[in-house]
């Protein structure tokens, strides 16, 4: 695990940065993040007026706050034209972070790295406070996900564009199944990293179906996520409730600790808890599970 405080990604919810109403409603609506949107939710014709909107926009987002929450980033566009306006636009007081699509390699996390640096001494903005979401959308990307993941301390979490990397690997569709080798590879990439691997099987699009959501959310948190994007409120309390412990979950993980702490006073090497031998794995895990609940609380 990195030294750095990781944030609580568990749901991060997109708004275009064009959609005044809901943008006024987006803090509300419970989310860890709002992801203030200059790519796929615009349409080529609007690019230049959602970057002009982008102030207001955060302005808006930071009116119905509650201290520190929701995060506020800003998803901006790939192609290198586009970025480099939108980080113009995006590197401001009052984003916390940028949200990175379609990233193939760290030699692009580096340039945006450099631009983004410059940015923040030419405005006085506080030095590498701004966080970085990153996408990997790519079968490029997918390759170099090790490399993405260590490429700047300003990565906090990765995960994988399901659509996007469907299209780019020429599948008909976005077939959980056939995307799980590939996620597994964003996991395993996040956690040698050091940051949130974030993602759940399945569509983002998928909002209709809130229990098929539901059912995704969950399927996520038993593969090791840690959070994942949404597009409709009403996907919003399904992904906090699927990546936060449950009552269950901290019950078991208190009496793991106390077993163990009971333990370690009497001098004792092992101890069992509910039938089980308890060892360091299963005190990690719930160390991390009661963790997660103190910073939730």
């Amino acid at each position: 695990m990195s030294p750095k405080q990781l944030p609580l990604w568990r749901s991060m919810l997109y708004v275009p940065a064009t959609a005044e109403k809901f943008l006024a409603k987006a803090a509300g609506r419970g989310a860890d993040g709002v992801l203030i949107d200059l790519e796929d939710s615009i349409p080529p014709s609007r690019k230049t007026e959602a970057r002009a909107a982008l102030a207001a926009a955060v302005a808006t987002v930071r009116a119905g706050r509650d201290g520190e929450k929701p995060a506020i980033l800003v998803r901006i566009n790939r192609p290198w034209r586009l970025a480099i306006r939108d980080l113009e636009a995006s590197v401001i007081d009052g984003v916390d972070g940028l949200c990175l699509p379609k990233v193939d390699s760290a030699d692009h996390l580096a340039a945006i790295d450099e631009v983004v640096a410059d940015l923040e001494t030419e405005r006085d903005l506080p030095p590498g406070r701004l966080s970085y979401f990153v996408l990997v959308e790519t079968a490029k990307g997918v390759a170099e996900a090790r490399a993405i993941a260590k490429a700047s301390p300003r990565v906090c979490g990765i995960t994988l564009g399901g659509e996007d990397l469907a299209a780019d690997l020429g599948l008909p569709e976005p077939d959980p199944m056939v995307l799980a080798p590939y996620n597994a590879e964003i996991l395993l990439a996040a956690r040698e990293a050091g940051v949130l691997p974030m993602g759940y099987p399945g569509s983002i699009a998928e909002f209709s179906d809130l229990e098929a959501f539901r059912a995704a959310a969950e399927q996520g948190r038993r593969e090791g996520f840690e959070g994942g994007a949404c597009i409709h409120p009403a996907q919003v309390p399904v992904l906090n409730a699927a990546f936060a412990p449950g009552a269950e979950e901290i019950a078991h993980a208190e009496g793991v600790m106390a077993a163990f702490e009971a333990s370690l006073a009497k001098g004792e090497g092992a101890v069992a808890y509910q039938g089980k031998m308890i060892d360091k794995p299963i005190v990690d895990r719930a160390r991390r599970v009661l963790e997660k609940s103190n910073r939730l609380s």
